[in-house]
């Protein structure tokens, strides 16, 4: 009974975890239960969409001016928290919407371009889903009040809603869409669709039309920028020719200010804000409620107009300790499914500890392997995962040196007749040279959206990671050879050594300690309507399809987590880093060089007005996600490791863990 203790204490730290936070972030979702929340699904014809629908009370009996809130690439409507939140409770119908092949919404057209499948008309097609709805309000002359909203790609979609509505006013003599706001898109992609500036502008008609623009906004904003590739650069939206032309082609015009025009009023506003800190941001909710407060200003009857304060964020912050919870939770759960038979099996004998090195070349080359380890991931992240030509061209080279002097190494050690730990070392990194070249060649066919590997985003992470943990086995059976070998290391001392057994027990244990982590998030979001989330790092419920493709993607990614991990358990063999100093080196492995990458990129965005990388725009955000979830990766890796005695259960449980919650929050393409 003693050994149940801890792990029955921290399962009810977890749960408690989970459970207040879950409840506290609910009543502040809905209001304080004035606002009904729900997930909606409906039929369209390219597919279903579904969304997040916030009703206010008394939205039945009489109908409410109504907002539909939709995100950008790789997200789902649960980013557009702060305005739905904020809007709901003050009387209007809001829908959170996932657009095709994001979230819970699935696209089944055909999709040769699969970047334009969705986004062209998601927006439009949720507009007259909503419009047909009792409780949105229509006004005398069955114009709906409905405002469409976006973030991003969300921005293009409801760009090109107001477009088509305003076709179909030509026809019908009736606007579906009353006003519209955009956050984080310029007319950019719009304009892919064969659009002009004017033609766009002309479609806004008398509607209320507002944008926020980010002056430090990674992708738009700035057409020069965009088109030279170094977007990633300080912007002043307003004094642009575009920005200009939406105002009605004034000569100049001031952000935050209303501008009359075609009889509708039309505003940008312009935060000291990233792209992605637009949906954590109480000044640009401040600017959303601004515009809503004057493009709804004649039906102060049904909605609160002028009400100031916020409450979202204590949504974000408590779903942030559900979070918490969520995450704590699969350490009580493992270590009790352990106490079981058959679970039991995942133990081995838990590896002595080596003893510090003690020669000035032994602690160099760890030092070494620390630092590269660190630092590789993130010095050709770009190359990896953007392409970058010049970056990827210099790793091709790095990797023919590499082949070359191994190959070197290896045919003089056989004349010699060197060491054999010289030949196997030597001749294991030739081997892995030559498959590390040849993964570099392919990176063309990895960057494919396929429908096998649907995700697109998903694509080029899995081809950064399998190259950074060829590197990381490449550096580390030389360290092992040169060094750790003669010190007495063995592969029990890096969790390797177990049997058959050992190996099903560590998989079958990580496998049910995520089903039953899911099995309290379903049943969070079933009596809460809230997932577990902190920005853009989110745990949320998910569909079939999401399924499938974990089952294509998660061996691949084994790849890097059981690699990766090997390397952290390498680097921390020896006593000297028992305790805190062995999760930190975890740490530092997992995300030390990407902490450095956000730091000298945004820096210098801040400071100078250029960011590091000025052309990593999608790169860096994607940064920005990986960190978290790699820092919750790094202390699995080294808690399951000491627990266990191997390298298995941490690896096993971060691969289906953090594959999946990728997966679930970001694109998916489900058929081609």
């Amino acid at each position: 009974m003693k050994n149940l203790k801890r792990p029955l204490i921290l399962l009810i730290v977890a749960l408690l975890l989970i459970g207040i936070g879950s409840a506290v972030a609910a009543s502040f979702n809905s209001a304080g239960g004035d606002v009904d929340v729900s997930r909606i699904y409906f039929d369209t014809e390219r597919g279903e969409l579904s969304g997040l629908l916030y009703k206010p009370e008394g939205a039945d009996e009489e109908a409410r001016p109504t907002i539909i809130a939709t995100h950008g690439y790789l997200n789902s409507g649960e980013m557009q928290d702060a305005q739905a939140i904020e809007m709901s409770k003050r009387g209007y119908v809001v829908l959170a919407l996932d657009m095709y092949d994001h979230g819970h919404s699935t696209g089944t057209m055909e999709k040769p371009i699969p970047f334009f499948s969705f986004w062209p008309q998601a927006m439009y097609d949720a507009v007259q889903y909503m419009y047909e709805q009792d409780y949105v309000l229509k006004d005398d002359e069955g114009n709906g009040v409905i405002a469409v909203s976006g973030h991003s790609m969300g921005g293009f979609s409801s760009t090109h809603a107001v477009m088509l509505d305003e076709v179909d006013f030509q026809e019908s003599g009736i606007r579906k869409i009353q006003s519209s706001l955009t956050m984080g898109s310029d007319y950019q992609w719009v304009k892919t669709l064969g659009y002009t500036d004017e033609q766009i502008n002309a479609s806004y008609g008398p509607r209320p039309s507002g944008k926020i623009a980010g002056v430090y906004d990674e992708f738009f904003f700035n057409a020069e920028a965009a088109a030279a590739g170094q977007s990633v650069v300080k912007k002043d939206y307003v004094s642009t020719a575009e920005g200009l032309g939406f105002l009605g082609g004034l000569e100049s015009a001031q952000a935050g200010e209303f501008y009359e025009v075609d009889g509708g009023q039309r505003i940008i506003y312009q935060p000291n804000e990233t792209h992605p800190w637009n949906h954590f941001s109480q000044q640009s909710t401040e600017y959303a409620i601004d515009f809503y407060d004057t493009a709804f200003s004649d039906y102060g009857n049904l909605v609160a107009i002028g009400e100031d304060g916020q409450t979202w964020m204590w949504k974000e912050w408590f779903s942030f300790v559900a979070l918490i919870g969520f995450f704590l939770l699969f350490i009580p759960v493992i270590s009790l499914l352990t106490k079981l038979p058959f679970f039991n099996w995942v133990y081995t004998e838990r590896p002595a500890a080596l003893s510090a090195p003690k020669s000035d070349g032994a602690k160099l080359a760890g030092y070494i392997l620390l630092i590269v380890g660190a630092l590789y991931p993130a010095l050709f992240f770009t190359a990896l995962y953007s392409a970058n030509e010049t970056g990827m061209t210099l790793l091709r080279q790095i990797s023919m040196i590499t082949i070359a002097l191994s190959a070197l190494i290896l045919l003089f050690s056989l004349v010699k007749n060197s060491a054999k730990s010289v030949k196997m070392g030597s001749g294991l990194i030739l081997g892995l040279s030559i498959v590390q070249y040849i993964f570099l060649r392919q990176q063309e066919r990895f960057f494919a959206t396929t429908e096998w590997f649907g995700g697109a985003t998903v694509n080029p992470i899995l081809f950064w990671a399998i190259n950074v943990a060829i590197v990381t086995l490449i550096i580390l059976v030389g360290y092992h050879f040169v060094s750790k070998k003669a010190e007495g290391a063995r592969f029990a001392n890096y969790g390797l050594r177990a049997n058959i057994k050992t190996i099903i027990s560590a998989f079958v244990t990580a496998v049910l300690a995520v089903v039953i982590g899911y099995a309290v998030l379903y049943l969070v979001d079933a009596i809460f309507q809230v997932d577990f989330r902190l920005w853009t790092v989110a745990v949320k419920t998910f569909e079939e399809q999401h399924v499938w493709a974990l089952l294509r993607y998660a061996p691949l990614f084994f790849i890097y987590f059981f690699i990766v991990g090997i390397s952290v358990n390498v680097n921390t063999a020896s006593s000297f880093y028992d305790g805190w100093k062995g999760y930190g080196i975890s740490i530092l492995h997992f995300i030390g060089g990407l902490i450095l990458y956000l730091i000298y990129h945004y820096g210098l965005l801040f400071i100078t007005g250029t960011g590091g990388y000025p052309a990593e725009s999608l790169s860096s955000i994607i940064v920005i996600g990986l960190v978290p979830i790699l820092l919750v990766a790094a202390v699995y890796n080294r808690y399951f490791f000491r627990k266990t005695g191997n390298v298995y259960v941490g690896a096993f449980l971060n691969t289906i863990l953090i594959t999946l919650i990728t997966l679930a929050n970001t694109v998916l393409y489900t058929i081609l």
